[in-house]
């Protein structure tokens, strides 16, 4: 490889110490990836706080493998990867903040791991910033402690491709980072993997290289087969689960979601539809800052003769973005986390190129315009962080609340929650949940009123909506903004009130 790391390594040795991100593979040690790697660790416990409750999709991918509640039903698009990453701790323990520490602990060696994937093609200092910027955005501290898979199809991303150019530079293991990495991620979510790996496998073939091909090829096949296989055995044939995917997805074709995303970005964990007033410009400043510092990063990668080692990342990370950005109707700020991550390194590399010269000298007013407005992020970030958090804890509390009021009405395990809302309830009163419509559906109203006979059931009806024609009969109740309707127990005994 012509511009890879070890022709500039031994460039640099002819000129004298090496300064900026053409340094050698020894680039020093890996205190520094390890620093930012606990505190993002540590500011998970701290500021998200394990106590905050499951989520919607989460409850989905835990009850999967647990065994104190039914499991949820599994719509077309998810992929079995996190209900796997929860296992050792979901399937013995109901104790939600013990998952947090867990997820917490695992997000944080994770980032260690991927950011290590990356020594020798960027000194450290470069590496530790691209880190601590991906770490410190509020996404990401939400998101690492949770059971959702976007963050890992970031980390499986930065270890792609940061071992494939490790491994078209001659690194001999680097081809298993290659396909553990890849793996990942379509364990996560095989699309995404497929996005993301788009310029790798265009690489590889245009430069030949069957090993690499074969890694990432392998790795894709080891993540995403497990899925093939179940849309076969659950969902009609890989096709149809393509399109039942696509239709809950709101039909994938060409949609501008850039301004859905903009609007995310104040916190909304998902913005569908995607209505009402823009976040306040201070809030999506660095949105747009981001690809400015990217071009710059890929500029002076360039004028260093070392194009390939940033132009990889910049690529994966459009692919990665494309789909969210202009093929889908809605947004949640974690779908971009791919992309947020492969961009981190040269935006890193870009900032350091502006408050250093080559000669390792500082640049003192562009470092001072830096260091300001890094602070300046930090306070945004966190500021959206505390804020998303308290609003999610609130709701999540109020399911709490809802199950326990559900209980003293009579509906408790073995029971059935259909309506509005019966997934996450369902998970939080130890019920199943059913549905005979939507993206949801996986009942009959028939199945439903047999199902009466043998156990408690309730049917939800949101704020302004309308119960089900089969139980406009039952028993009402209002539970906070909720319509709740108790089916008359089957040996007719009154239900309590």
């Amino acid at each position: 490889m012509a511009d890879g790391t070890h022709a500039t390594a031994v460039g640099m040795r002819r000129r004298g110490p090496a300064t900026g991100s053409a340094a050698p593979r020894r680039a020093g040690g890996a205190g520094p990836l390890a620093a930012v790697a606990a505190a993002f660790t540590l500011a998970q416990l701290v500021l998200v706080r394990p106590v905050l409750g499951l989520g919607w999709d989460e409850t989905v991918y835990v009850s999967q493998v647990t065994s104190h509640t039914p499991a949820a039903f599994f719509s077309a698009p998810r992929s079995r990867g996190v209900s796997l990453l929860v296992a050792p701790v979901a399937s013995w323990s109901s104790s939600t903040p013990l998952l947090r520490v867990y997820l917490a602990l695992l997000s944080g060696l994770a980032l260690y791991l991927a950011l290590r994937a990356w020594r020798g093609l960027f000194p450290v200092r470069v590496l530790a910033t691209a880190g601590a910027f991906f770490a410190t955005l509020w996404v990401t501290l939400f998101y690492g402690p949770q059971a959702m898979p976007n963050y890992w199809v970031a980390i499986g991303a930065l270890v792609c491709a940061g071992c494939f150019l490790r491994a078209a530079d001659g690194g001999r293991a680097a081809p298993w980072g290659v396909a553990a990495g890849a793996a990942l991620m379509a364990w996560m979510r095989p699309t995404d993997a497929v996005w993301v790996a788009v310029p790798l496998l265009l690489a590889a073939l245009a430069r030949r290289r069957g090993r690499l091909l074969l890694a990432l090829v392998g790795g894709l096949a080891a993540g995403g087969v497990p899925w093939v296989i179940e849309a076969y055995t659950g969902y009609g044939g890989l096709a149809q689960r393509l399109a039942d995917a696509s239709r809950i997805q709101g039909g994938l074709g060409w949609h501008i979601a850039v301004d859905d995303q903009l609007r995310s970005l104040g916190g909304r964990a998902l913005c569908r539809p995607c209505t009402g007033a823009m976040p306040h410009p201070v809030i999506t400043l660095w949105w747009f800052v981001l690809p400015v510092l990217a071009a710059i990063g890929l500029a002076v990668a360039v004028r260093a003769g070392r194009t390939a080692r940033t132009l990889v990342p910049l690529a994966c990370a459009a692919t990665a973005a494309l789909p969210y950005l202009f093929t889908i109707e809605y947004a949640a700020p974690r779908f971009l986390q791919p992309a947020y991550a492969l961009l981190a390194i040269p935006v890193a590399d870009a900032l350091w190129h502006l408050v250093r010269t080559p000669a390792g000298r500082w640049r003192p007013w562009p470092a001072a315009l830096v260091a300001v407005a890094l602070a300046g992020h930090l306070a945004v970030q966190l500021t959206v962080l505390v804020h998303t958090v308290d609003r999610n804890t609130d709701s999540r509390r109020d399911w709490a609340r809802t199950a326990a009021t559900l209980h003293r009405l009579g509906v408790r395990p073995p029971c059935l929650l259909t309506g509005h809302e019966a997934i996450p309830l369902g998970y939080y009163t130890g019920c199943s949940s059913g549905n005979i419509g939507g993206n949801n559906a996986n009942m009959t109203e028939a199945e439903i009123l047999a199902t009466t006979r043998r156990m408690p059931v309730a049917a939800l009806t949101g704020p302004g909506g309308t119960p089900p024609r089969y139980a406009r009969s039952w028993t009402p109740h209002r539970v906070s903004d909720l319509q709740v309707r108790v089916a008359p127990p089957a040996d007719g005994t009154a239900a309590p009130r």
